[in-house]
């Protein structure tokens, strides 16, 4: 099991919490935290950085940064597809669906849409509402666990939003906990890299994946896509307060979609001198999942992670504005709202609309409520993903 957490609210004086100085990695070297994410020490090791001027130095600075939310957006498909066209597919009904999910419909992928149009569209928004320019962009995650490319997406992204400079462009996979580890990336990018403007996409089209003949699965997933725009700040303006990040491979067997050696290519055969070569072309599964144990692992993992992010943002539930949880079952919210003593009418839940869109729920929800003035500029909000790796975290956000 790996894990990982830590705050980035030093000026909190309960905090007692000890937290190990992190490393990263930035685009002039490498970055070593002093303190608690308050001083940064960045030095370089370029070859030939002796040779610059006293005013281009590579002597460690040390700076103050805090990064904060400026700005959202969301994209959804076209096709919404109710419980009851379902109905006509596979053996279910609206009553049935709803009752042990939550869910009434989903957004699905048809026609000319694709993953990449929808986190472009996303994306726009986003950075219109934060008024940044696509060129003043540094960096674009793109959490999701199905791209359209092998190698990733992010950089067809970074082309489609016409950034003319040299962004720095790539993907993250760790399912729905994605969005969570982007936030996290972004802040210590800003942080310990120097990095000012990161755009983060939670984006994903699980429908391809799907066996639309499982019941089990089918009635769950939809597609679509969610952004935000994290910005440098001043420390005293840090909206990133927080974080618990961990996986646990263990349970990987409960959600998955490995590859399917059963349906590989193996038109080319065997060169007759080496067995298994050439190898086969690789396909995967549909999503294949246990319901039961992911629930438990839900209800047992998520409450003690947003548990201590409230803790290390030295908040509890009752000065929490808002809880949001990856938008997976209806019934994971409510287990987890009731054992943290959040009640309902501060549970942000659009599942119901969506199904679970994976990467995409946490962004996609935030941006509707932030555009419907549910969510307004100063308000702190505990989030966490969960899903398949297993892999789970949670942050404490401070919108605007």
């Amino acid at each position: 099991m790996a894990n990982a957490s830590g705050f980035f609210a030093p000026s909190v004086p309960s905090l007692k919490t000890r937290i190990q100085p992190p490393i990263g990695i930035s685009r002039s070297g490498f970055c070593f935290s002093k303190g608690i994410f308050r001083r940064v020490v960045c030095s370089s090791n370029i070859e030939g950085a002796a040779k610059h001027s006293p005013s281009e130095s590579r002597v460690p600075k040390l700076v103050s940064k805090g990064c904060k939310l400026v700005g959202c957006g969301s994209a959804v498909p076209i096709l919404s597809v109710s419980n009851d066209d379902l109905a006509k597919i596979v053996d279910t009904s609206d009553e049935w669906i709803s009752v042990r999910t939550g869910i009434r419909s989903r957004r699905v992928i048809t026609g000319n849409e694709s993953l990449k149009s929808l986190a472009v569209e996303a994306a726009r928004k986003a950075i219109e509402m934060a008024d940044v320019d696509p060129d003043d962009l540094d960096l674009i995650l793109l959490c999701t666990s199905t791209p359209e490319d092998l190698f990733g997406t992010a950089p067809q992204i970074q082309k489609a939003l016409g950034c003319r400079k040299a962004t720095l462009a790539y993907d993250i996979t760790a399912a729905c906990s994605g969005f969570v580890l982007g936030l996290v990336s972004a802040g210590c990018h800003i942080r310990g890299g120097g990095f000012r403007n990161v755009l983060v996409i939670g984006a994903d089209a699980l429908s391809r994946y799907i066996d639309w003949t499982d019941r089990s699965t089918c009635i769950l997933f939809g597609d679509g896509a969610g952004a935000v725009l994290v910005q440098a700040c001043d420390a005293e303006e840090d909206g990133l307060l927080s974080f618990d990040l961990h996986s646990d491979g263990e349970g990987g067997r409960h959600l998955g979609a490995p590859i399917d050696d059963n349906k590989a290519d193996d038109m080319l055969g065997s060169n007759g001198s080496v067995p298994d070569f050439p190898p086969k072309r690789s396909d995967y599964k549909p999503i294949q999942m246990n319901g039961k144990e992911v629930f438990r692992f839900a209800v047992r993992c998520v409450p003690p992670s947003i548990e201590s992010v409230l803790e290390k943002a030295g908040l509890v539930a009752a000065n929490t504005d808002w809880l949001l949880l990856h938008q997976a079952n209806q019934r994971i919210i409510d287990a987890v709202a009731t054992r943290l003593k959040f009640p309902q009418e501060k549970v942000i839940s659009n599942l119901a609309n969506y199904g679970n869109t994976s990467a995409a729920s946490i962004p996609l929800a935030l941006d509707e409520a932030v555009r419907s003035g549910k969510v307004k500029p100063g308000h702190t909000i505990a989030a966490a993903g969960f899903g398949a790796g297993l892999t789970w975290g949670s942050a404490v956000i401070r919108w605007g």
